[in-house]
């Protein structure tokens, strides 16, 4: 219970106060500001944990209320979405009905409508994705893997690059674009997934392919 509530805070006074709810109860979803000043909020998984949740919702400042756009193609959770530069939102990755996925769908702001992309390489979830100054993405983490790899807006395609130093999972919200063009990854899990990492690692290779 309690997953529809929505709360805004407020830097000025440092207090919390309830705005409207969501239209549907859900967790482990992701939240996506656009350019045009609402809020995406997309998949998840039911209050009940039953299902994965294939409705989004756009959240309005200017009236406080959430409104349904248009379903995802494929109902997920633990997965990353990434504004581009093209004012698009990329999803990849997450869990499925039955197990991790490797595809990927973009939501179009202007039509309210999602489609599928070229699918990952790797299926992944609980992973990092970072839009990098060239417009590409960089998704990295999953498991035993340390592969990296990019995805190009322009051909809707991902191709491999450096793979990281250490085989991190859980590092979703962990991966920054620094000033320098690097994107420092911090902690995380190791491949078992139970013991936490302390170390960081830059990412540098692989940008301008």
């Amino acid at each position: 219970a309690g997953g529809d509530l929505a709360e805004l805070y407020d830097p000025a006074t440092g207090t919390w106060t309830a705005t409207g709810s969501l239209q549907t109860a859900r967790s482990l979803h992701t939240a996506t500001l656009l350019p045009n000043g609402k809020v995406l909020v997309a998949g998840g998984f039911t209050s009940d944990f039953s299902s994965h949740v294939d409705q989004a919702e756009l959240y309005d400042p200017a009236t406080g209320i959430w409104s349904f756009t248009g379903l995802m193609v494929t109902g997920r959770d633990v997965h990353t979405a990434t504004l581009l530069s093209n004012g698009k939102v990329l999803v990849t990755g997450g869990y499925g009905d039955t197990a991790p996925l490797a595809s990927a769908e973009l939501y179009d702001p202007a039509t309210g409508a999602w489609t599928s992309t070229r699918s990952m390489s790797t299926a992944r979830v609980v992973h990092a994705a970072v839009l990098l100054p060239n417009g590409k993405v960089l998704v990295a983490g999953l498991h035993d893997v340390a592969a990296a790899e990019l995805y190009d807006p322009t051909t809707g395609t991902w191709t491999s690059t450096g793979s990281m130093t250490t085989v991190r999972q859980h590092i979703q919200e962990v991966a920054v674009l620094l000033g320098t063009g690097q994107v420092l990854v911090v902690g995380g899990t190791d491949s078992s997934g139970s013991n936490a990492l302390a170390s960081a690692m830059l990412c540098v290779s692989g940008f301008s392919t």
